[in-house]
């Protein structure tokens, strides 16, 4: 976490007009980390855009938790093949070079 800065969870959610029980429910699923720092609960400005969509999930199209965090695993799933796909192309293509 060098060179991020962090949001007090109270801040974003009053921005927002997103109960600070949702955002809690985030980290204690997992989905979202959080760091309290005497009593006061903060997150990453890295993770602002990943929590607005999630916020989107659940305020805008109506999802529950257990969905959020399905969906949420889903997505880190593709990420992870789209990054396996990714290496696995660039291994191929330095294959048919050298084979060429």
């Amino acid at each position: 976490m060098v060179n991020e800065e962090l949001i007090a969870v109270h801040e974003f959610c009053a921005s927002r007009n997103v109960e600070i029980s949702f955002v809690n429910s985030l980290s204690e699923s997992g989905i979202l980390e959080t760091i309290t720092i005497e009593e006061t609960a903060f997150i990453s400005d890295e993770q602002l855009p990943e929590l607005d969509k999630l916020v989107r999930f659940h305020y805008d199209m109506d999802i529950n938790l257990e969905g959020i965090e399905t969906i949420y695993h889903l997505l880190q799933q593709m990420k992870t093949m789209q990054k396996q796909l990714s290496e696995l192309k660039g291994r191929l293509s330095l294959y048919e070079r050298m084979n060429h």
